[in-house]
């Protein structure tokens, strides 16, 4: 399985397949496009260098596919020094991001085909979450992904390359609590060189969040954008 994202190209079709480790979407080439300062934002500098350290090593099923909760390993309480909070499970239905306008209801799940591929949400106004994986507030990286634009203009992540470290992102919960989280940092990521250990591996004992969309240049030829940007955030309350 290929290791980059599609989420979000802004010629892709809505019912495209998307890459799971940020494989998001892909498809038909459509009339509208964005240039120039209708580009996207993309991940400051400084952010970027952050994440040039080589990733943990993990187990191949953690560098094929987002963290399920049968693959993740929960800390000893006896062994593991306390990372923070970890919160039960419950699906989200919302997500708000301040800083950078996100304010998001009716998060939709998301699975994976045959080929290994998760899906991508088919409202561009609308999030989704890798629903095999672990729940915002559990232990490990939970996974949310979303459109960055689509022919008609800018989508849910949209900004989500001005995210700054230190940002706030909540994310309320079916059972009606709110996993409280804050950004580590923000990266931009080459498709053709996607670190999956990185993204997808061992949260060193936290829950995590990994909110992901599409990024850099994009290429004409394809109708896809050539990076992709995520974003990296621990649960706080």
């Amino acid at each position: 399985m290929s290791s980059s994202s599609k989420f979000g190209d802004r010629r892709g079709s809505m019912a495209a397949a998307v890459t799971v480790i940020l494989l998001l979407v892909g498809g038909v080439l459509v009339a509208k496009s964005f240039a120039g300062n209708d580009a996207p934002p993309q991940p400051d500098l400084a952010q970027a260098a952050e994440t040039t350290a080589p990733p943990a090593p993990t187990s191949p099923s953690q560098t094929t596919s987002p963290a399920s909760k049968s693959s993740a390993t929960e800390p000893s309480p006896s062994s593991s020094p306390d990372f923070g909070p970890i919160m039960g499970s419950s699906a989200p239905v919302s997500l708000v991001i301040p800083s950078i306008g996100v304010s998001t209801k009716g998060i939709v799940d998301l699975g994976v085909d045959k080929n290994g591929k998760l899906e991508a949400p088919s409202d561009f106004a609308k999030a989704g979450w890798y629903a095999a994986g672990p729940t915002p507030g559990e232990f490990g990286p939970a996974v949310i992904g979303a459109h960055v634009d689509s022919k008609s203009g800018p989508a849910v992540f949209y900004r989500l390359g001005s995210l700054k470290k230190g940002a706030a992102v909540s994310v309320v919960r079916k059972d009606g609590s709110t996993a409280r989280f804050v950004v580590d940092r923000v990266a931009r990521y080459s498709k053709a060189d996607f670190p999956t250990s990185t993204v997808y591996g061992d949260t060193k004992g936290r829950a995590e969040l990994r909110l992901i969309t599409c990024g850099g240049a994009f290429d004409q030829a394809t109708g896809h954008y050539v990076d992709n940007i995520v974003a990296f955030a621990h649960l706080t309350s």
